[in-house]
């Protein structure tokens, strides 16, 4: 991975490590959801599908063409094969947005994802103790707001923010191990997929997020890391023998890695992968400084190059703006007409590569929302906070239309 940094001399690569002490991705899992999501109201707002010109236009054409003179026969729309959706991060803080939010989805997706990275209450786990209410409270807020037409992806990180330890419990603390894969560890690990699972029933399940960071970040971890992740996944099997699971990566960082041996990484890392249920993706080609469709599509090809499973991207999204954090010392070119390049190039590789579905981060930027955060994490908070296919005030960009382009067909 690597980021652009401006510097006396102009805009130059650098490693995350040095602007964000190697916190770059997994970021999101320090703003809580509890920000966002409130259980004080779980009543949906409905709200009307907008309606879409495009639409009405294109029946007019396959009219138009099937009664010509010489019947000639309308060219037939290519169906997609490939679901479509968003995760429910809200893009404010009030009950209204978070309804907004699940409505917006409701309206313009066929899957969603309800997207836990946070914390874990591994004390009350381990030692059959009632559960946080904070955490309960979470849950209760999702399952309310299931949307019933939609298919659901559940993902859920056993690591913390960093990707390089256990996700901390509600007080702050890490359980205590001597490996990754030791009983306590799985049991509990266990016990909080199982619950998460049986409350909101997915169809798909990613039981760890951004797992090859893990391997960058604390390779001494990784083969007991392994060993346990393989336990839980066999003991959830046994019980839900239907449901499809995966480990996710951040593309990002299996692309032109920043590893010591670079070809021994990759291709530990695509054999593990291919090894799935299907292979789950994470990927903001901003972070990677990637700006054109050959740049896109170059990453795409190294991917299908050397994936042998069903390909789902299960979170991803491209800025629209200028990413200007001073703090950070961190400039990146943005606009909405590379937003929707890079939308294309996804869902066209989609389409011909028969993907599971994509999975957009954010359907509208969260600038209310961030504008809520603590002052510790706003300058984070910001990396991802453009990216939206409308923009803060809920105006249409040009990925919006390319998404419901792709979305009716």
């Amino acid at each position: 991975m690597c980021i652009i940094h401006k510097g006396i001399r102009g805009f130059r690569a650098v490693s995350p490590a040095l602007n964000l002490g190697g916190k770059l991705i997994g970021l999101k899992s320090a703003i809580h959801y509890e920000i966002i999501h409130s259980t004080l109201a779980i009543i949906k707002t409905n709200t009307n599908m907008l309606s879409k010109l495009h639409i009405l236009l294109l029946g007019i054409f396959i009219s138009l063409s099937s009664c010509s003179k010489d019947n000639t026969p309308a060219e037939s729309v290519v169906k997609r094969d490939f679901k479509m959706g968003f995760t429910t991060w809200s893009f404010g803080p009030d009950i209204q947005d978070v309804n907004d939010t699940y409505s917006f989805i409701e309206n313009n997706a066929d899957i969603y994802t309800e997207h836990i990275d946070n914390k874990i209450p591994w004390n009350a786990w381990m030692n059959n103790l009632p559960l946080p209410t904070e955490f309960t409270n979470e849950i209760t807020g999702r399952v309310n707001r299931k949307i019933d037409h939609a298919q659901l992806l559940l993902s859920v990180s056993l690591l913390n923010s960093n990707r390089d330890e256990l996700a901390e419990d509600y007080d702050g603390t890490i359980p205590s191990y001597s490996n990754l894969n030791d009983v306590q560890i799985e049991d509990a690990y266990f016990k909080h997929i199982n619950y998460l699972v049986s409350q909101l029933t997915p169809d798909y399940l990613v039981i760890a997020i951004e797992v090859n960071e893990l391997k960058i970040r604390a390779e001494d971890k990784w083969d007991s890391y392994k060993l346990l992740i393989q336990n839980v996944k066999s003991r959830v099997k046994q019980l839900y023998p239907n449901l499809t699971i995966s480990e996710s990566i951040s593309l990002h960082n299996l692309y032109e890695p920043d590893v010591a041996n670079p070809a021994a990484y990759i291709n530990e890392m695509t054999n593990y992968i291919n090894q799935m249920d299907f292979v789950a993706i994470s990927f903001y080609p901003f972070f990677k400084n990637l700006h054109s469709k050959n740049e896109f599509q170059q990453i795409f090809d190294f991917l299908h190059n050397n994936i042998n499973q069903p390909i789902a991207f299960v979170e991803t999204s491209h800025i629209a703006e200028d990413l200007i954090v001073p703090n950070l010392n961190l400039s990146i070119n943005g606009t909405e007409i590379e937003q929707n390049l890079y939308l294309e190039c996804l869902l066209e590789n989609a389409q011909e590569q028969n993907y599971e579905f994509v999975i957009w981060w954010t359907h509208r930027d969260y600038d209310a929302l961030w504008e809520t955060f603590p002052p510790e994490l706003k300058d984070i908070g910001q990396l991802w906070r453009d990216s939206g296919l409308l923009d803060e005030n809920g105006n249409e960009r040009l990925s919006i239309t390319t998404w419901n382009n792709h979305l009716d067909k």
